[in-house]
């Protein structure tokens, strides 16, 4: 599996979890392979854990960069993708940078909203720029 699939299979783990907030991310994720709804992965399982570990540091950089957008407005898909680049760029020195934005915004064009790219791209280069 690459890892562009690797991504998605987390952004659909993490847009499931927004749905729910009773089951464990790991649980969910456990389930899904089960089910064979994923293949999933160990870089699978661990980046949606850490995601989910620190989910409110990472809304707190959502927040932050979204111009007066709180969480709650922010679509659910365009959520889970920032909240899976986030977590790579805050917690995954190996991953260039670059990479989880480009990633992310690919996402975006797959499952979201036409202007959800541009508005994940604009969070996320803040991000980016900040963290230099």
């Amino acid at each position: 599996m690459t890892r562009r699939e690797e991504r998605e299979q987390a952004f659909v783990l993490l847009f499931e979890k927004s749905f729910d907030s009773e089951t464990e991310i790991a649980e969910l994720y456990d389930f899904a392979v089960e089910n064979e709804a994923i293949t999933g992965s160990e870089f699978v399982k661990n980046i949606v854990c850490t995601a989910w570990e620190n989910v409110a540091d990472i809304d707190t950089v959502i927040e932050k960069y979204s111009k007066g957008w709180k969480i709650s407005r922010i679509s659910k898909v365009a959520l889970a993708v920032l909240r899976l680049a986030i977590c790579e760029i805050k917690y995954y020195d190996d991953i260039p940078v670059g990479v989880s934005i480009n990633e992310a915004v690919e996402l975006c064009k797959k499952f979201a909203a036409k202007d959800d790219s541009v508005f994940v791209n604009g969070i996320l280069g803040s991000v980016s720029r900040d963290a230099d």
